[in-house]
């Protein structure tokens, strides 16, 4: 969408929110996986990447254990490609970690939950790759309008939306920024009662 055909823009979440939601979330990974060393980050492509980053630093942080990084692209397991509706998907620069996933906790992490499609590719390609002893969801942002039933463990911050509306989430690393705005589609006037 274009900026004009949004009504209303919104910061959600500045700089500062952006970390401390990050840290927060760091915090709750930590309380609920006492061995961080069984535990991994697999950032969802591409802004789920920089997230895990930034939250296995937080990690690393508060425990002296930093836990493991890797990438995953989901777009060949997503069923909206598979079933032709996935417009102007391109190549991304694909998955990659090199750690085992057997028998370990692995947290995916994304930078927006929605309809929950993309997690439930995540976690078809993660299972493509071992037999993880759990998996955890990390999200900087969670929009609702959920089509499955996928919740994040860890959250940084609910909105409820719309279905046209657009959350942008940015960051330093891939947008020179750190923001989360929401940008409200535009909406016909409603009636005016009778009295």
């Amino acid at each position: 969408m274009t900026g004009s055909e949004h009504a209303d823009e919104t910061v959600v979440l500045d700089a500062g929110a952006v970390a401390a939601s990050v840290h927060r979330m760091a915090q709750e990974i930590v309380a609920d996986n006492a061995d961080i060393a069984s535990l991994v980050l697999l950032g969802v492509l591409s802004r789920g990447r920089p997230l895990a980053e930034r939250l296995a630093a937080e990690i690393g942080a508060m425990t002296g254990t930093a836990p493991k990084v890797g990438s995953l692209s989901t777009t060949l397991y997503r069923d909206d490609l598979r079933s032709g509706r996935a417009g102007g998907i391109t190549g991304t620069t694909g998955t990659h970690f090199d750690f085992d996933v057997d028998g370990i906790t692995v947290v995916l992490v994304d930078d927006v939950l929605s309809t929950g499609r993309t997690v439930r590719a995540a976690l078809d390609e993660v299972m493509d790759y071992g037999r993880p002893q759990r998996v955890r969801l990390a999200c900087l942002v969670d929009r609702g309008l959920r089509e499955l039933p996928i919740q994040a463990d860890y959250l940084g911050w609910s909105l409820a939306t719309e279905p046209d509306d657009h959350v942008s989430v940015r960051l330093a690393e891939t947008d020179g920024e750190d923001l989360v705005v929401l940008e409200r589609a535009a909406r016909p006037p409603q009636p005016e009662g009778d009295g």
